[in-house]
């Protein structure tokens, strides 16, 4: 297994690929540097869509829900997109429930929050359409590159680069900012 490989690289999927079939015979520690890869996208997979205060204990949930269907997944290298599926169907299963939560209103009355600007951003992202949600989030908040959003939501790179495109220009729609020239 070569830890080096490029994100979203043939290598770095094969190397998830080694790190699924060791957690699949008990490797806790291979499960563990799989969560430290994957962790980023499936946090940004469910603060697309879920309140940001449920977002860390909904990560340990998917997770969870991973360890114990790992046998299930029939294609290693799809573990990224497999995951990212988990992740989606847990957050509409908070929505279904409809577990009690309150969300605040962006204009709050006091002094800004240091937090305020990046809290709009999010509101407005969560906004947008659901194809471009996901992707701004890993972009945006998580730091991942389109490559890396790729492999780890088991995405085409082509797509990626579309929805962050036309995502980030309704994000500038929805912010009142212009075009970049």
């Amino acid at each position: 297994m070569d830890d080096n490989a490029g994100p979203g690289s043939a290598r770095d999927s094969t190397a998830a690929a080694g790190l699924v079939a060791a957690a699949r015979d008990g490797d806790r520690a291979a499960f563990g540097l799989l969560y430290d890869r994957f962790a980023p996208m499936v946090h940004g997979v469910l603060l697309s869509r879920v309140p940001r205060s449920d977002v860390d204990d909904l990560v340990q949930d998917v997770f969870l829900q991973a360890m114990r269907r790992l046998g299930s997944l029939r294609n290693a290298e799809a573990f990224g997109g497999w995951l990212a599926a988990i992740a989606r169907n847990r957050a509409r299963d908070r929505w279904r429930r409809g577990e009690d939560t309150v969300e605040l209103k962006e204009q709050l009355p006091g002094s800004p929050h240091p937090e305020g600007e990046a809290m709009t951003v999010l509101a407005a992202i969560r906004r947008l359409p659901e194809a471009y949600r996901e992707t701004l989030v890993l972009r945006l908040v998580e730091g991942m590159t389109g490559p890396e959003i790729a492999e780890r939501a088991g995405l085409t790179p082509g797509s990626v680069r579309v929805n962050l495109h036309r995502g980030m220009r309704m994000l500038r729609e929805a912010l009142g900012r212009s075009e970049r020239p």
